[in-house]
């Protein structure tokens, strides 16, 4: 049994990929600040903060591969604290990086962004891409095997305010509204994390995707005032949809690719979960938190 460090397991995309390991027959230990509702009998947990070396080396001597999901993820948290995301997003995947070059790791697998190669994404993109080329320089030094991926737009139950898609669920059914910036035509691939964790996976075990990159995204392409709709319709197109600001400062319209030389193989889902049928799921899930069932 191949033995797998999640760390970031007990967050939204984490716990997705951690279940994902353990329904494939891995032998999956979360390393999080805090256990998840999520955590199954046959996981086991580790409290660990990243920005201590010495405890992450003592979690990861023993195991096979590494997953790093831990990250300051929302935008405008990053926007509005640098230097945490700073500390969290590049030295906290700095740590681990260490930790598994004194270890026998086979592989490392990095949960980087689409934001990673965009001019958009602020701090948070500048963080994404900063760890991304200290995972390459690991390679390139130590020979520690990696494979980088870069998520697009993820959604699904588990999700926290870090997701877009989770806040205006729950803004819709609090307030009954929902509220964009910008002109409503940017454009996004959503997927769901559990078609994510699955792909998550598979390139662990495919071996050509050691030291690649790779981006994973949905093949359901909207327009934000077109998810907008598909949820007001979900909800019986009794929402008030307003727009509250002709500019969304920091994010992309159409794609987040700036041009860079390194190349990214991209995969999608195949089956995926649909995304009106996904949505209404969420619905039920994020209903059901708010009355307390």
């Amino acid at each position: 049994m191949k033995r797998v460090i999640v760390f970031g397991g007990s967050g939204f995309l984490g716990s997705y990929v951690a279940d994902e390991l353990t329904r494939r027959g891995y032998g999956v230990t979360i390393a999080d600040l805090a256990p998840s509702q999520y955590l199954k009998d046959t996981q086991t947990f580790k409290p660990i903060d990243i920005l201590n070396r010495d405890d992450i080396l003592s979690i990861v001597k023993d195991a096979d591969i590494v997953y790093n999901f831990v990250a300051v993820a929302n935008l405008d948290d990053a926007i509005h604290d640098p230097i945490n995301t700073m500390n969290v997003n590049v030295m906290g995947n700095l740590n681990i990086l260490e930790a598994c070059r004194h270890s026998s790791i086979e592989r490392f697998i990095y949960a980087s962004s689409a934001y990673a190669l965009s001019s958009e994404g602020s701090f948070y993109g500048i963080s994404k891409h900063s760890a991304e080329k200290l995972t390459e320089e690991y390679y390139r030094r130590y020979g520690l095997k990696y494979t980088i991926i870069r998520y697009g737009s993820i959604y699904g139950e588990r999700a926290s305010h870090n997701n877009y898609i989770y806040n205006l669920l729950e803004s819709a059914i609090k307030y009954g509204k929902l509220e964009f910036k910008g002109d409503g035509e940017d454009l996004r691939e959503y997927v769901h994390a559990a078609d994510t964790a699955k792909l998550s996976v598979d390139i662990l075990e495919d071996k050509s995707y050691e030291n690649e990159h790779i981006i994973l995204t949905g093949v359901e392409r909207l327009k934000r005032i077109e998810l907008l709709t598909m949820i007001n319709e979900i909800m019986g197109n009794r929402l008030e949809i307003t727009q509250i600001d002709t500019s969304n400062m920091g994010h992309y319209k159409i794609t987040p690719y700036s041009y860079h030389p390194s190349v990214a193989k991209k995969l999608v889902a195949n089956p995926y979960i649909d995304l009106g049928q996904g949505l209404l799921e969420c619905i039920q899930v994020i209903d059901n938190r708010l009355n307390g069932k």
